[in-house]
């Protein structure tokens, strides 16, 4: 009988961690999507006209694998979001100075980004398989071309309206990669 009575205390401690646990993943889910959407929305904001720059778009070569990625772990997929995060943030505070973009907007955005990568600090392990380290580095690969292409054009308007373009369109895939959580 009181074996019975443990197991039953058992499983239901470990359902409510489950619960919990899933409870929480499923909250930094819905917090993270709230903060790209906020992110993307003073991104947009920012002064640009990409129909005048048509001339100036370049394929910065983004990685494949994580374009059309297999399905991530949950940690592998914060590991990726904060990095594109990180860089994307370091590329605005490092050349911010040689925009014509609103400060304010900027200020924002990049509050917002810093958030982001705070939470996602929580659900990164601290050993990384080393497929990782790979993505990683493609990763920074692609951020250092789009920070060479600012320089090469000497922060022009044409070129930070085309970076613009270039950062939101990867929100997308921020935002799918954050589906990842709930698994």
């Amino acid at each position: 009988m009181a074996s019975r009575c443990i197991l039953q205390i058992a499983l239901l401690l470990s359902f409510t961690t489950s619960l919990s646990l899933s409870y929480d993943l499923l909250q930094l889910q819905q917090q993270q999507r709230s903060s790209n959407s906020a992110c993307l929305k003073l991104l947009r904001q920012v002064k640009g006209k990409p129909e005048h720059c048509q001339q100036d778009r370049m394929d910065f070569k983004f990685p494949e694998e994580i374009k059309q990625p297999r399905p991530f772990q949950k940690e592998m997929a914060a590991l990726v979001i904060q990095e594109m995060l990180q860089n994307i943030f370091v590329i605005i505070r490092k050349e911010f100075s040689t925009t014509v973009w609103n400060k304010t907007i900027v200020d924002d955005l990049l509050d917002k980004l810093h958030q982001q990568m705070d939470r996602l600090k929580s659900t990164i392990l601290q050993e990384r398989p080393e497929d990782t380290n790979m993505t990683t580095l493609r990763l920074k690969s692609y951020y250092w071309r789009i920070s060479r292409y600012l320089t090469a054009r000497e922060n022009s308007i044409c070129a930070w309206t085309v970076v613009q373009a270039e950062l939101i369109s990867k929100f997308p895939i921020i935002n799918s990669l954050t589906d990842y959580f709930q698994d």
